[in-house]
């Protein structure tokens, strides 16, 4: 009797478990009984052939409509071609060799059969070349007619080595291992009493109803208990560290009546919005008490965090301690810097000539600073003259020393590992307060399962006299002269006094591209047809093209990633001053860059970026009083699910409704597989949009369970689902994304 641990090969043979670990990564029963059917045809039911993906490799059900050999290459060459039909669509197969006419025998008019392979397209025909396929039917072996005539058939994700009909006879292997022994080696993650309470079926019969379900009630059946397993034990290992957090000391940092925050304040040259205050004072009362605060403050672009951010930084710093802030870039650490030393005034000159008498210092220090600047820095912040720091993973440092680090702000959490956050924490006394800061909105529920250990704050109200972003789409490729009016529509803005952004995906000056090094200008050319086939356009040579040409006798400059620290510095800080006119840039201006005379923004080969990136990247302009104006270049189809992400953007100024729309048209494994490191598994049934129902429930039962039996002593079955889960020693860093 196999138990979940078991390799694969001991049950399956050393062959099919090499290929299974090589291209599926499964190595064990579990992770087999885990690789659940992607989804199920049904008997007579056939695949809808127009919608498969291309340049995917896919299984499809489909009836043969007819097959003829032709020859070519003045009929020394021959060929069988295979049209199936769906009724409505069809799909070609096409074999070549010797082995034509076996297929001939086989492929008959009439029969159906599954079909598996990469879909490519042949003069505006889905084909598969050489697919693998196993026929259904009477002429089929006697499992295969059982199959099809009693079940439902499950279709798995797949790969060329290994077809979906070839995982479901390995499933049909450690099933009935399984079912010989009575399913004694499974241990049950959830608790009896919530199981019964939830009315969920066992992990067995799950196991059964969604390898071979029987009716859609047993699929329905076995997907409700399978989504409450992975919800529940990840919403168990966040309550987990949740609960071990609430344990720890830290130092109440209460502000001082009459202190540099009060003074702060009072300069401030308008009002707080109401959610600004509302989210100042949760983040007032955590700092109160005497254990760490853990929140993550979310909110849209522009809704005024980083003020939120500086006011609870003030705060610690009056109570006695020093506020660090980490930024994910230097570019970012160097805005932040500025930005803040420019509204705290003579407050941020503290034990300066001319600093306000309740100032404090605020120093900047990234990995690139010079010796004698970075010295004094470090020593600023040892001695506790400095109150306030702000810096990239630098400050992570082993040199680094603080005098009493009260609090940690980290900027765009998802840039950074919970090691390096948890690094930072561990340089005070007792550990800091935390805020971590996203203006990448979230859905609630993804919050809960992606930032589950945090309390969250949202700021979704925008500052008053901000300005509202007109988004278009520019459909270079099939309308050329919107290109052109995009770029008359940038000089008329810089004519009006204003600033201007061009966004592109790549530097381009050869070394990050090695295929644009070697031709990629040729290669652009040649795949004109086709915008995918090309390199993605690039800062360097767009900057080029446009001073030469439409924007001709405008100040264009360019900021990317690879320049040295001084020249960025000197860039941001000259367009801020607004002695340059068009900056082209790559996303490192996506986040933080605040430039408020900055009102049109073009992003080039915009369907290269997501929606979130592109609502970060449009959230730089409008920051003024006048209008923001935002460009979506794209040389992409009209009917293409890129130009159906971008109408999304262009459609709606809610970063919330966006991160959903994103969330959508991306695998779920993508939002989450990355998001938690030391997580072996990610969601494999459990949708964080959908299932919001089931994740709220999971998170009040983990959340009970571990405040009864915080060790789970009494739960060992859920004990050993964690660690299946997680890596043992790493289980205190589920990463945020």
């Amino acid at each position: 009797m196999p138990a979940l641990d078991e390799p694969l090969k001991k049950t399956l043979g050393g062959t099919t478990a090499k290929v299974m670990a090589e291209h599926l990564d499964l190595h064990t029963v579990g992770d087999l009984l885990h690789h659940y059917p992607r989804r199920y045809a049904e008997r007579g039911e056939l695949t809808q052939l127009a919608d498969l993906p291309l340049d995917e490799h896919a299984t499809v059900v489909a009836q043969v409509a007819d097959a003829r050999v032709l020859r070519f290459n003045n009929g020394k060459g021959q060929r069988l071609e295979v049209t199936l039909t769906d009724g409505s669509g069809r799909l070609q197969l096409v074999f070549f060799g010797k082995s034509i006419y076996h297929h001939q025998k086989e492929l008959l008019p009439g029969r159906r059969g599954m079909f598996s392979g990469k879909v490519g397209m042949f003069r505006t025909v889905r084909q598969l070349s050489h697919p693998a396929y196993e026929m259904l039917g009477a002429d089929s072996g006697a499992d295969a007619v059982e199959a099809w005539a009693n079940q439902l058939i499950p279709l798995y994700p797949a790969c060329a080595q290994m077809e979906s009909w070839k995982i479901a006879k390995t499933v049909d292997v450690v099933l009935a291992s399984m079912e010989a022994t009575g399913w004694q080696e499974i241990t049950d993650p959830l608790p009896p009493a919530l199981r019964e309470g939830r009315g969920l079926t066992d992990l067995p019969d799950a196991f059964r109803k969604v390898h071979r379900p029987r009716t859609k009630a047993d699929i329905a059946e076995a997907r409700d208990r399978l989504k409450w397993d992975e919800a529940f034990v990840l919403q168990v290992a966040l309550a987990r560290r949740r609960f071990a957090d609430s344990q720890l000391p830290a130092v109440a940092r209460r502000p001082v009546p009459g202190g540099l925050l009060d003074a702060f304040d009072a300069k401030l040259p308008f009002t707080l919005t109401d959610g600004q205050q509302r989210v100042s004072k949760e983040i007032f009362d955590d700092l109160a008490t005497e254990h760490p605060m853990h929140r993550l403050l979310q909110g849209e672009v522009g809704s005024g965090k980083t003020m939120v951010a500086l006011r609870a930084m003030l705060a610690v710093v009056d109570a006695g301690g020093q506020a660090a802030m980490l930024a994910p870039t230097e570019v970012l650490a160097q805005q932040h810097h500025r930005s803040i030393t420019e509204m705290m005034g003579e407050l941020a000159e503290g034990g300066l000539l001319g600093g306000a008498e309740q100032g404090t210092k605020v120093v900047l220090l990234t990995g690139s600073m010079g010796m004698p600047a970075r010295r004094q820095a470090l020593l600023d912040l040892v001695t506790g003259e400095a109150g306030v720091v702000i810096g990239t993973h630098a400050l992570i440092e082993d040199k680094v020393r603080f005098h009493d680090l009260g609090l940690v702000v980290v900027d765009e959490q998802h840039r950074f590992g919970v090691e390096q956050r948890d690094a930072l924490r561990s340089k005070g006394k007792q550990p800091p307060h935390l805020l971590v800061m996203t203006a990448t909105p979230i859905p609630r529920t993804v919050a809960m399962t992606v930032f589950g250990d945090l309390e969250t704050s949202v700021l979704d109200q925008l500052p008053a006299g901000r300005s509202p972003i007109a988004t278009h789409v520019v459909p270079a490729k099939d309308k050329p002269h919107f290109l052109a009016r995009a770029w008359e529509r940038v000089r008329e803005e810089v004519e009006n006094g204003h600033q201007a952004y061009v966004v592109c995906p790549r530097i381009g000056d050869g070394e990050d591209d090695p295929k644009a090094a070697k031709g990629g200008r040729k290669k652009a050319a040649s795949a004109e047809e086709d915008p995918e086939k090309r390199p993605p356009l690039a800062v360097v040579e767009i900057a080029e093209q446009i001073a030469a040409g439409p924007l001709q006798g405008l100040r264009v400059e360019v900021l990317h990633g690879r320049m040295q620290p001084d020249d960025k510095d000197d860039v941001m800080r000259r367009f801020s001053a607004g002695d340059v006119d068009v900056l082209v840039a790559t996303t490192v201006i996506e986040v933080g860059v605040n430039v408020p005379n900055a009102t049109a923004m073009v992003i080039m080969d915009a369907d290269r970026f997501g929606v979130s990136q592109l609502h970060q990247l449009r959230g730089r302009v409008g920051r003024g009083s006048a209008p923001g104006l935002c460009l979506l270049v794209s040389e992409m189809h009209e009917a293409s699910p890129a130009r159906a992400r971008l109408a999304a953007v262009a459609a709606t100024l809610d970063g919330f409704e966006l991160s959903r729309i994103d969330l959508e048209q991306r695998r779920e494994g993508d939002v989450l597989g990355q998001a938690q490191s030391g997580v072996r598994s990610s969601l494999r049934v459990l949708a964080v949009i959908d299932d919001e129902e089931v994740i709220v429930a999971a998170r009040e039962e983990a959340t009970a369970v571990v405040a009864a039996d915080p060790e789970l002593e009494r739960l060992p079955e859920l004990r050993t689902a964690l660690d299946a889960l997680l890596d043992k020693e790493r289980e205190q860093y589920l990463d945020k994304g």
